[in-house]
């Protein structure tokens, strides 16, 4: 194999001594990272996607108890669904009197925002 150019992983070739086994990299840590991976796991199934936009879809915020027939899973999915939401910092809560009523954050809406983009 003396005297050929070694071929790159997208079909084409490189010149012989070219740096082009550097490791790569990015800017993000490691925090950030499980930040971002949770977030997206969080959005990754249906229950909880759906909830949210139902909850990002409401100027007042949403009652659980209007979630559930919405969604047409039981109280339990739904308040697991909302706890990972929370817990992803996806939602906010407030209680009034004895119900909690859900808001999308800012960056809940902004993700919903990029999604639509997307498709578009």
């Amino acid at each position: 194999m003396s005297g050929q150019e070694p071929e790159s992983r997208a079909g084409g070739t490189q010149p012989q001594g070219a740096d082009c086994c550097r490791p790569a990299s990015h800017s993000l840590p490691e925090d950030d990272i499980a930040t971002d991976v949770q977030t997206l796991s969080t959005l990754g199934n249906d229950t909880r996607y759906e909830a949210l936009r139902l909850i990002a879809e409401s100027d007042d915020g949403v009652c659980v108890c209007e979630i559930e027939p919405a969604l047409g899973v039981s109280q339990s999915a739904v308040s697991q669904a909302l706890s990972k939401l929370f817990s992803a910092g996806l939602v906010e809560r407030r209680k009034e009197g004895r119900w909690r009523y859900y808001t999308a954050t800012p960056r809940a809406e902004r993700l919903l925002d990029v999604l639509d983009e997307t498709r578009e």
